[in-house]
């Protein structure tokens, strides 16, 4: 029983070590010969998911009737209050690019994403709480502010990636990056009107579901 801790201390310890290692900026350095090609398609991919924030408007309607469900109830949220969950999120994004800028830097691409990521799916989820409550707040903490900072922190490390990696055509390499920004929209607001559909019954309108 002994022998079966130690050598179970032992994995756990060495995953440990090895997740910290993965995360530390040398980690992500490139081995020769590796193609630099390779980094546009991931900083595309990874634009691709965070500029679902230009879809979010698919689920304004959805969001006005939340309680009505056929039709918009007296208690249910005003488009113009639902308006403000995609201005504070851009808002953020700005923000946290601003002032994680260094830290993006220092921390390198690994664990700047992982906290991206962190942020953007926990503000699903705490805007998944939000309407079920019929909380806005909890919308305008999680899409917007926490959403926000997932979305800058998303934004700015692919690009800054990009541009070291293309001393030689920066212009093209940001441009690559913000296409998939721009396009994050055109996957997302079919994929969020289809698990909405599928979600939806006449209790509901599959947002909440959606959302998490």
């Amino acid at each position: 029983m002994h022998g079966l801790l130690s050598e179970t201390a032992k994995i756990t310890s060495f995953i440990d070590v090895s997740l910290i290692q993965f995360f530390q900026k040398e980690s992500s350095y490139a081995s020769k010969g590796y193609s630099r090609w390779f980094v546009p398609v991931s900083a595309l991919c990874i634009h691709l998911c965070i500029g679902q924030i230009y879809a979010f408007s698919v689920f304004n309607e959805p969001l006005t009737k939340i309680i009505g469900v056929a039709e918009q109830a007296p208690d249910d949220w005003k488009l113009t209050e639902i308006g403000w969950v995609f201005t504070i999120a851009i808002f953020f994004l700005g923000a946290s690019a601003a002032i994680f800028g260094k830290w993006v830097e220092r921390a390198g691409p690994r664990k700047t994403m992982l906290l991206s990521a962190l942020c953007f799916s926990s503000g699903f989820i705490i805007s998944a709480i939000g309407v079920k409550t019929h909380e806005i707040w909890l919308m305008y903490l999680g899409s917007g502010v926490i959403g926000g900072i997932g979305l800058g922190l998303g934004y700015i490390s692919p690009v800054s990636t990009l541009i070291k990696w293309f001393p030689d055509k920066p212009g093209m390499a940001t441009g690559m990056a913000i296409m998939g920004f721009g396009g994050g929209a055109m996957i997302a607001s079919p994929l969020s009107v289809k698990l909405m559909d599928y979600f939806g019954s006449e209790a509901g309108q599959g947002v909440y579901e959606t959302f998490a």
